[in-house]
């Protein structure tokens, strides 16, 4: 197969629907395109929101990308938690959810720098092996924990049963990994923000045409501006 194209150059700000994996957002423009196509950071199918995808020379800026911070509005159920911290796992337990008192003295444990397990249901390697497919299996295995920054965690509604959050964390930070430490799940989750861009400058995938390709060297002025702004 002869080497993708490195033109259209630019990075891709789409706004990723409830269902389809990251990976076939990325074949849906790389076929707009019909040039390389990479990634800076994916999403869980039942998730939506901002995907920054890179197109043809622009997929070397890609570890420029990957860093950055991200941020979320998460619905989460207090009252079960489920296989895979999402509302595609089983249910392993339901109960009663935390009162209000306890839900804020949970909520203030997990602010700043914590250390989180990695969900079951991940890419992560277990002995060379993705961690979700051993969970697929059924196998149990002692998840690794990953150091994370969560920078803001503010509540924007709650009912008791669910609490609705807007999270600002570090990258590489697993939300569902939050709703399992408050006994819960996600029941919805979407990425409003990576870094200096947003979901809400994004276009949905059947919209987004080649001239949306935001140039190399805007996408790398904003970035440098944002990381010289929180190192003010």
């Amino acid at each position: 197969m002869p080497p993708r194209a490195l033109e259209p150059a630019g990075v891709a700000l789409v706004d990723k629907p409830r269902g389809p994996s990251s990976f076939a957002v990325v074949a849906q423009i790389r076929r707009v395109t019909g040039a390389r196509t990479g990634h800076a950071g994916t999403l869980d199918p039942f998730a939506t929101g901002l995907l920054l995808l890179l197109s043809g020379r622009a997929t070397k800026i890609a570890p420029c990308l990957v860093g950055l911070d991200k941020r979320y509005l998460t619905e989460i159920d207090l009252t079960r938690r489920t296989s895979t911290g999402d509302p595609e796992g089983e249910v392993v337990d339901s109960h009663a959810p935390p009162g209000e008192d306890e839900l804020r003295e949970l909520l203030e444990r997990l602010r700043g720098n914590v250390e989180l397990p990695i969900p079951a249901a991940s890419a992560v390697k277990i002995g060379g092996e993705r961690a979700y497919k051993l969970a697929r299996r059924g196998v149990e295995v002692e998840m690794p924990v990953r150091r994370s920054s969560v920078h803001a965690l503010d509540v924007i509604a709650y009912t008791g049963e669910k609490v609705t959050l807007d999270v600002r964390v570090s990258s590489g930070t697993y939300v569902r990994s939050l709703a399992i430490a408050l006994g819960g799940h996600c029941a919805t989750l979407r990425r409003t923000e990576v870094g200096p861009f947003r979901a809400a400058d994004a276009v949905a995938p059947e919209a987004f045409t080649a001239e949306r390709l935001v140039p190399e060297a805007e996408v790398l002025a904003r970035v440098e501006a944002a990381r010289a702004r929180l190192g003010a």
